[in-house]
Protein backbone atom coordinates (compact mmCIF):
# COMPACT_ATOMS: atom_id res chain seq x y z
CA UNK A 1 0.00 0.00 0.00
CA UNK A 2 1.52 2.97 -0.88
CA UNK A 3 0.87 7.10 -0.58
CA UNK A 4 -0.54 6.21 2.91
CA UNK A 5 -0.69 9.29 5.04
CA UNK A 6 -1.25 9.81 8.60
CA UNK A 7 -2.01 13.16 10.33
CA UNK A 8 -0.69 13.27 14.02
CA UNK A 9 -2.03 15.62 16.26
CA UNK A 10 -0.12 15.84 19.52
CA UNK A 11 -2.68 17.76 21.53
CA UNK A 12 -1.75 18.62 25.27
CA UNK A 13 0.24 17.63 28.29
CA UNK A 14 1.84 13.65 27.78
CA UNK A 15 0.56 13.66 23.90
CA UNK A 16 2.92 15.32 23.36
CA UNK A 17 5.36 12.79 24.06
CA UNK A 18 3.39 9.85 23.46
CA UNK A 19 2.27 11.22 20.21
CA UNK A 20 6.04 11.28 18.45
CA UNK A 21 7.04 7.68 20.02
CA UNK A 22 3.92 6.01 18.55
CA UNK A 23 5.21 7.88 15.20
CA UNK A 24 8.98 6.38 15.68
CA UNK A 25 6.90 2.92 16.15
CA UNK A 26 5.39 3.70 12.81
CA UNK A 27 8.31 4.68 11.13
CA UNK A 28 10.12 1.55 11.97
CA UNK A 29 7.40 -0.66 11.11
CA UNK A 30 5.87 1.28 7.64
CA UNK A 31 8.84 3.58 6.72
CA UNK A 32 6.79 4.75 4.03
CA UNK A 33 4.16 6.19 5.53
CA UNK A 34 4.02 10.14 5.67
CA UNK A 35 3.02 11.83 8.71
CA UNK A 36 2.07 15.28 8.65
CA UNK A 37 1.51 17.46 12.23
CA UNK A 38 -1.45 19.51 13.05
CA UNK A 39 -2.81 21.35 16.13
CA UNK A 40 -5.85 20.70 18.42
CA UNK A 41 -6.42 20.61 22.05
CA UNK A 42 -7.12 23.60 25.32
CA UNK A 43 -3.52 24.78 24.30
CA UNK A 44 -4.56 25.63 20.77
CA UNK A 45 -7.86 27.14 22.05
CA UNK A 46 -6.12 29.67 24.18
CA UNK A 47 -3.59 30.57 21.30
CA UNK A 48 -5.97 31.08 18.57
CA UNK A 49 -9.80 31.21 19.89
CA UNK A 50 -10.26 27.76 18.46
CA UNK A 51 -9.96 24.08 20.11
CA UNK A 52 -10.06 22.87 16.38
CA UNK A 53 -8.72 25.03 13.52
CA UNK A 54 -9.79 24.41 10.17
CA UNK A 55 -6.56 23.89 8.90
CA UNK A 56 -6.41 20.59 11.08
CA UNK A 57 -9.75 19.13 10.07
CA UNK A 58 -9.01 20.13 6.32
CA UNK A 59 -5.64 18.02 6.61
CA UNK A 60 -7.58 14.71 8.34
CA UNK A 61 -10.23 14.66 5.66
CA UNK A 62 -7.48 14.82 3.04
CA UNK A 63 -5.60 12.28 4.91
CA UNK A 64 -8.43 9.93 5.87
CA UNK A 65 -6.47 9.04 8.45
CA UNK A 66 -5.18 11.22 12.39
CA UNK A 67 -3.40 9.61 15.64
CA UNK A 68 -4.69 12.11 18.19
CA UNK A 69 -3.14 12.33 21.88
CA UNK A 70 -4.41 14.01 24.85
CA UNK A 71 -6.45 16.76 25.40
CA UNK A 72 -6.61 19.02 28.60
CA UNK A 73 -10.46 20.44 29.12
CA UNK A 74 -11.82 22.74 31.55
CA UNK A 75 -14.66 21.72 34.23
CA UNK A 76 -15.86 25.13 33.74
CA UNK A 77 -17.32 26.95 30.75
CA UNK A 78 -15.34 28.93 29.02
CA UNK A 79 -17.16 30.96 26.57
CA UNK A 80 -16.51 29.67 22.88
CA UNK A 81 -14.51 26.54 24.07
CA UNK A 82 -15.55 23.37 22.64
CA UNK A 83 -14.16 19.75 23.08
CA UNK A 84 -11.51 19.09 20.51
CA UNK A 85 -12.15 15.08 20.82
CA UNK A 86 -16.07 16.11 20.32
CA UNK A 87 -15.30 18.53 17.63
CA UNK A 88 -13.34 15.92 15.30
CA UNK A 89 -15.93 13.83 16.16
CA UNK A 90 -18.51 15.39 14.53
CA UNK A 91 -16.80 17.36 12.11
CA UNK A 92 -15.67 14.19 10.40
CA UNK A 93 -18.47 12.10 10.90
CA UNK A 94 -16.79 9.78 13.63
CA UNK A 95 -19.36 7.48 14.82
CA UNK A 96 -18.11 4.51 16.52
CA UNK A 97 -16.04 5.00 19.47
CA UNK A 98 -14.13 1.30 19.58
CA UNK A 99 -12.26 0.04 22.93
CA UNK A 100 -11.00 -3.40 22.48
CA UNK A 101 -9.95 -4.69 26.22
CA UNK A 102 -7.29 -8.04 26.53
CA UNK A 103 -5.88 -8.73 29.71
CA UNK A 104 -2.90 -7.00 30.48
CA UNK A 105 0.29 -8.86 29.92
CA UNK A 106 1.23 -8.66 34.10
CA UNK A 107 -2.27 -9.96 35.14
CA UNK A 108 -2.27 -12.09 37.72
CA UNK A 109 -3.41 -14.48 37.76
CA UNK A 110 -3.74 -14.53 33.91
CA UNK A 111 -7.50 -14.75 33.11
CA UNK A 112 -8.61 -15.39 29.32
CA UNK A 113 -10.05 -11.30 28.68
CA UNK A 114 -11.11 -10.38 25.05
CA UNK A 115 -13.61 -8.36 24.68
CA UNK A 116 -14.64 -5.20 22.98
CA UNK A 117 -16.85 -2.21 23.87
CA UNK A 118 -18.48 -0.18 20.91
CA UNK A 119 -19.86 3.31 21.79
CA UNK A 120 -21.78 5.16 19.70
CA UNK A 121 -20.38 8.61 19.51
CA UNK A 122 -22.22 11.27 18.51
CA UNK A 123 -25.66 11.17 20.45
CA UNK A 124 -26.69 10.37 23.73
CA UNK A 125 -25.96 13.08 26.37
CA UNK A 126 -23.25 13.94 24.83
CA UNK A 127 -24.85 16.44 21.68
CA UNK A 128 -24.38 19.58 24.34
CA UNK A 129 -27.77 20.69 24.78
CA UNK A 130 -27.68 22.48 28.29
CA UNK A 131 -30.41 24.35 29.73
CA UNK A 132 -30.19 26.45 33.24
CA UNK A 133 -32.80 28.54 35.05
CA UNK A 134 -32.35 29.06 38.26
CA UNK A 135 -31.63 25.99 40.43
CA UNK A 136 -32.83 23.83 37.88
CA UNK A 137 -30.57 22.60 34.70
CA UNK A 138 -31.61 20.27 32.40
CA UNK A 139 -29.61 18.44 29.49
CA UNK A 140 -30.97 17.13 26.39
CA UNK A 141 -30.61 14.00 25.65
CA UNK A 142 -30.82 12.54 21.65
CA UNK A 143 -31.37 9.16 20.43
CA UNK A 144 -31.89 8.60 16.45
CA UNK A 145 -33.09 5.79 14.94
CA UNK A 146 -30.35 6.15 12.03
CA UNK A 147 -27.41 6.68 14.30
CA UNK A 148 -28.63 3.51 15.98
CA UNK A 149 -28.84 1.21 13.09
CA UNK A 150 -25.25 2.22 12.22
CA UNK A 151 -23.61 1.91 15.31
CA UNK A 152 -24.73 -1.54 15.47
CA UNK A 153 -23.68 -2.78 11.89
CA UNK A 154 -20.20 -1.98 13.14
CA UNK A 155 -21.11 -3.77 16.52
CA UNK A 156 -22.46 -7.04 14.59
CA UNK A 157 -19.63 -6.71 11.82
CA UNK A 158 -16.94 -6.85 14.87
CA UNK A 159 -18.94 -9.40 16.74
CA UNK A 160 -19.13 -11.70 13.80
CA UNK A 161 -14.69 -11.30 13.59
CA UNK A 162 -14.72 -11.77 17.33
CA UNK A 163 -13.70 -15.57 18.23
CA UNK A 164 -16.69 -15.49 20.60
CA UNK A 165 -19.05 -14.42 18.12
CA UNK A 166 -21.22 -12.86 20.92
CA UNK A 167 -22.64 -9.26 21.08
CA UNK A 168 -24.57 -7.70 24.18
CA UNK A 169 -26.45 -4.91 23.62
CA UNK A 170 -26.57 -2.26 27.22
CA UNK A 171 -29.13 -0.36 27.67
CA UNK A 172 -31.63 1.04 30.34
CA UNK A 173 -34.86 0.81 28.72
CA UNK A 174 -36.81 -0.36 32.32
CA UNK A 175 -36.48 3.48 33.09
CA UNK A 176 -35.98 5.62 29.88
CA UNK A 177 -38.36 2.98 27.33
CA UNK A 178 -38.66 5.61 24.76
CA UNK A 179 -34.86 6.74 23.75
CA UNK A 180 -33.46 3.45 25.03
CA UNK A 181 -35.97 1.24 23.62
CA UNK A 182 -35.40 2.93 20.28
CA UNK A 183 -31.33 1.95 20.56
CA UNK A 184 -31.83 -1.41 21.67
CA UNK A 185 -34.55 -1.78 18.69
CA UNK A 186 -32.53 -0.36 16.14
CA UNK A 187 -29.18 -1.94 17.34
CA UNK A 188 -31.32 -5.17 16.59
CA UNK A 189 -32.78 -4.37 13.82
CA UNK A 190 -29.50 -4.21 12.54
CA UNK A 191 -27.58 -7.22 13.82
CA UNK A 192 -30.09 -9.07 12.03
CA UNK A 193 -29.45 -7.53 8.61
CA UNK A 194 -25.63 -8.08 8.95
CA UNK A 195 -26.13 -11.59 10.50
CA UNK A 196 -28.44 -12.93 8.02
CA UNK A 197 -27.13 -16.57 9.03
CA UNK A 198 -27.91 -16.01 12.79
CA UNK A 199 -24.28 -16.96 13.66
CA UNK A 200 -24.47 -14.19 16.81
CA UNK A 201 -25.31 -15.29 20.52
CA UNK A 202 -27.21 -11.75 20.66
CA UNK A 203 -28.66 -10.70 24.25
CA UNK A 204 -28.99 -7.53 26.12
CA UNK A 205 -28.03 -6.20 29.83
CA UNK A 206 -29.25 -3.36 31.66
CA UNK A 207 -26.51 -1.19 31.61
CA UNK A 208 -25.79 -1.15 35.74
CA UNK A 209 -25.68 -5.08 35.72
CA UNK A 210 -23.24 -4.82 32.90
CA UNK A 211 -20.66 -2.90 34.85
CA UNK A 212 -21.10 -5.56 37.75
CA UNK A 213 -20.47 -8.16 35.25
CA UNK A 214 -17.32 -6.39 33.64
CA UNK A 215 -16.14 -6.24 37.06
CA UNK A 216 -16.95 -10.19 38.06
CA UNK A 217 -16.69 -11.56 34.88
CA UNK A 218 -15.34 -9.96 31.95
CA UNK A 219 -14.03 -13.66 30.17
CA UNK A 220 -18.13 -13.78 29.47
CA UNK A 221 -18.42 -10.77 26.89
CA UNK A 222 -17.31 -11.13 23.27
CA UNK A 223 -18.62 -7.47 22.24
CA UNK A 224 -20.77 -4.72 23.71
CA UNK A 225 -22.47 -1.66 22.05
CA UNK A 226 -24.19 0.91 23.71
CA UNK A 227 -24.93 4.64 23.64
CA UNK A 228 -22.22 7.29 24.28
CA UNK A 229 -22.76 8.21 28.02
CA UNK A 230 -23.25 3.93 28.91
CA UNK A 231 -20.26 3.14 26.52
CA UNK A 232 -17.83 5.51 27.82
CA UNK A 233 -18.40 4.54 31.48
CA UNK A 234 -18.21 1.05 31.00
CA UNK A 235 -14.82 1.60 28.53
CA UNK A 236 -13.11 2.83 31.19
CA UNK A 237 -14.16 0.39 33.91
CA UNK A 238 -13.45 -2.54 31.77
CA UNK A 239 -9.67 -1.08 30.87
CA UNK A 240 -8.90 -1.77 34.34
CA UNK A 241 -8.46 -5.53 32.56
CA UNK A 242 -6.02 -4.34 30.01
CA UNK A 243 -3.98 -2.24 32.55
CA UNK A 244 -5.81 0.93 33.32
CA UNK A 245 -6.64 4.17 30.72
CA UNK A 246 -2.93 4.44 30.48
CA UNK A 247 -2.62 1.22 28.52
CA UNK A 248 -6.32 1.49 26.79
CA UNK A 249 -6.24 1.81 23.11
CA UNK A 250 -9.28 3.33 20.90
CA UNK A 251 -10.15 4.03 18.07
CA UNK A 252 -12.56 6.50 16.39
CA UNK A 253 -14.30 5.21 13.27
CA UNK A 254 -16.62 6.63 10.29
CA UNK A 255 -17.81 5.52 6.69
CA UNK A 256 -14.89 7.91 5.57
CA UNK A 257 -12.13 8.70 8.27
CA UNK A 258 -10.07 6.97 11.05
CA UNK A 259 -8.95 8.86 14.03
CA UNK A 260 -6.99 6.54 16.53
CA UNK A 261 -7.07 7.97 19.74
CA UNK A 262 -5.25 7.07 23.11
CA UNK A 263 -7.79 6.73 25.89
CA UNK A 264 -5.96 8.47 28.57
CA UNK A 265 -5.76 12.30 29.33
CA UNK A 266 -3.37 15.22 29.12
CA UNK A 267 -1.62 14.04 32.77
CA UNK A 268 -0.42 17.76 33.47
CA UNK A 269 1.10 16.01 36.44
CA UNK A 270 3.89 13.90 34.78
CA UNK A 271 4.07 15.91 31.35
CA UNK A 272 7.46 16.74 30.39
CA UNK A 273 9.08 14.19 32.53
CA UNK A 274 9.53 11.63 30.53
CA UNK A 275 7.51 9.23 32.71
CA UNK A 276 4.50 8.59 29.88
CA UNK A 277 3.34 5.45 28.93
CA UNK A 278 3.08 5.56 24.98
CA UNK A 279 1.96 1.99 24.82
CA UNK A 280 -1.86 3.40 24.43
CA UNK A 281 -0.66 5.23 21.10
CA UNK A 282 1.25 2.52 19.96
CA UNK A 283 -1.90 0.44 20.24
CA UNK A 284 -3.88 2.48 19.05
CA UNK A 285 -2.27 3.21 15.86
CA UNK A 286 -2.60 -0.79 15.48
CA UNK A 287 -6.32 -0.47 15.82
CA UNK A 288 -5.94 1.84 13.05
CA UNK A 289 -3.53 -0.14 11.04
CA UNK A 290 -5.68 -3.64 10.69
CA UNK A 291 -9.59 -1.40 10.64
CA UNK A 292 -9.14 1.88 8.44
CA UNK A 293 -5.52 -0.16 6.55
CA UNK A 294 -6.54 -3.24 6.52
CA UNK A 295 -3.04 -3.99 7.45
CA UNK A 296 -3.99 -7.05 9.71
CA UNK A 297 -0.17 -8.10 9.27
CA UNK A 298 1.35 -4.75 10.49
CA UNK A 299 -0.86 -4.69 12.93
CA UNK A 300 -0.46 -8.17 14.75
CA UNK A 301 3.33 -7.25 14.71
CA UNK A 302 2.94 -3.90 16.46
CA UNK A 303 0.54 -5.19 19.39
CA UNK A 304 3.15 -7.98 19.36
CA UNK A 305 6.25 -5.91 19.73
CA UNK A 306 4.07 -3.39 22.36
CA UNK A 307 3.80 -6.86 24.64
CA UNK A 308 6.58 -7.99 24.72
CA UNK A 309 8.49 -5.04 25.58
CA UNK A 310 6.08 -4.53 28.54
CA UNK A 311 7.18 -8.05 29.83
CA UNK A 312 10.60 -6.76 29.06
CA UNK A 313 10.94 -3.34 31.12
CA UNK A 314 7.74 -2.75 32.86
CA UNK A 315 5.14 -0.03 32.02
CA UNK A 316 6.58 2.11 34.60
CA UNK A 317 10.00 1.72 32.40
CA UNK A 318 9.14 5.57 31.18
CA UNK A 319 8.62 7.25 27.80
CA UNK A 320 11.68 6.51 25.56
CA UNK A 321 12.60 2.69 27.50
CA UNK A 322 9.15 1.89 26.35
CA UNK A 323 9.78 3.14 22.90
CA UNK A 324 13.23 1.50 22.05
CA UNK A 325 12.17 -1.93 23.48
CA UNK A 326 9.26 -1.90 20.89
CA UNK A 327 11.27 -0.72 17.93
CA UNK A 328 14.28 -3.52 18.94
CA UNK A 329 11.14 -6.11 19.02
CA UNK A 330 10.01 -4.79 15.62
CA UNK A 331 13.67 -5.19 14.28
CA UNK A 332 13.91 -8.49 15.81
CA UNK A 333 10.55 -9.49 14.25
CA UNK A 334 11.12 -8.03 10.48
CA UNK A 335 14.84 -9.08 10.42
CA UNK A 336 14.12 -12.61 11.03
CA UNK A 337 11.24 -12.53 8.05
Amino acid sequence: MTGRELVVIPGDGIGREVVPAAVRVLHALCPETRVVEADAGWDCFQATGTSVPEATLDLVRQAGAALFGAVSSPSYPVKGYKSAILTLRRALGLYANVRPVRAAVDLQPPRAIDLVVVRENTEGLYVGRELRAGDQAVAERVITREASLRIGRIAARLALQHPSRKLTVVHKANVVPLSDGLFRDSVREAVNAVDENQVLQVDELLVDYAALKLVQQPEAFGVLVAPNLYGDILSDLAAHWCGGLGAAPSINLGDVHALAEPVHGSAPDIAGRGRANPAAAMLSLALLLRGHWGMREEADLLEDAVAFALRSVGGDAGTEVITTAVIEALGRVTSSV
